[in-house]
């Protein structure tokens, strides 16, 4: 029984972080038709944020989460403004923005290599103790990673099926010419969901490193398993990423659980193959591409 409590919560812990990391991934292609490659490195400028709210000016730990949600929708705005409104309408749109993002990402993480140097740092946002589910001690951190995913999902929700900008963020998915015939702003859409995929991936960051380390190559590997939920749910459809994190999260932590630990992200990948396989266009997809 202890044993199974110990998969649970790891594996709701484990599928938490793939669903902070994966929201604002799938929000920008939903919407945007954009892989943003700097995703990871955004996820890192997030964990530093709340970095340098704490440490180096002193703020009480709990301001870390907002500072990073902040500099999370002004680093999305800045590639919004660099990058995304010049290249959007050019017709090799969705394969030159993968060149410039990757490019982004790499100067991103070299600058906070330079700055913060490349060894790992502890991330100041961090609640000590945790509560006893029978023999297991669940972290207070692990409970609060659980809840912050499970918000961003509700408040996500809450966005695109209850609000005037949802309905505009759906319409601009759905077909951005038909959006713009009915006067809906296009490009203004277009910032307003890179500026809530940066705060939502600064919140990520803070989550992320919040449970392993500190540094600059901090989003890489969610990054990947990011990309590859994405995939797996059907591009661009937020709510089935979000669910699908969770499902992967508790699969992967049992596949280690049973086999070894060795064998979680490969047993992962197996089921990607499968399933791209039986429907190559996700398991919530559809055969004509409607994003979010």
């Amino acid at each position: 029984m202890d044993a199974f409590v110990q998969v649970i919560v790891s594996g709701l812990t484990l599928g938490g972080m793939y669903a902070v990391s994966v929201i604002g991934l799938a929000l920008v292609w939903g919407v945007v038709g954009m892989l943003n490659m700097a995703h990871g490195a955004m996820l890192a400028i997030g964990g530093y944020a709340s970095l340098v709210a704490v440490q180096y000016l002193g703020l009480p730990w709990m301001f870390g989460l907002p500072a990073a949600v902040v500099i999370g929708v002004i680093a999305g705005a800045l590639i919004y403004y660099g990058i995304v409104h010049w290249m959007v309408s050019s017709p090799l749109f969705e394969t030159n923005i993968i060149i410039a993002t990757v490019g982004l990402a790499i100067v991103i993480t070299s600058v906070m290599t330079t700055v913060f140097s490349g060894y790992p740092k502890k991330q100041p946002f961090f609640v000590e103790g945790g509560v006893r589910v029978s023999e297991i001690l669940v972290p207070y951190q692990t409970i609060i990673i659980i809840i912050v995913a499970l918000a961003m999902m509700f408040l996500i929700y809450l966005l695109l099926s209850r609000t005037r900008m949802g309905r505009a963020i759906r319409a601009t998915a759905q077909d951005q010419r038909g959006a713009q015939i009915v006067g809906v702003p296009v490009k203004r859409v277009f910032l307003q969901v890179m500026m809530i995929a940066g705060a939502v991936a600064g919140l990520s960051g803070v989550m992320l490193s919040s449970v392993s380390t500190l540094s600059p190559q901090v989003g890489t590997d969610p990054m990947l398993k990011a990309f590859i939920i994405c995939v797996i749910a059907g591009l661009g459809n937020v709510p089935g990423a979000m669910l699908f994190a969770f499902v992967l999260g508790l699969f992967e932590v049992g596949v280690q659980f049973i086999i070894g630990s060795k064998w979680g992200f490969p047993a992962m990948l197996v089921v990607a193959i499968v399933i791209l396989i039986w429907r190559p266009y996700g398991v919530f997809g559809q055969r004509t591409v409607r994003r979010v």
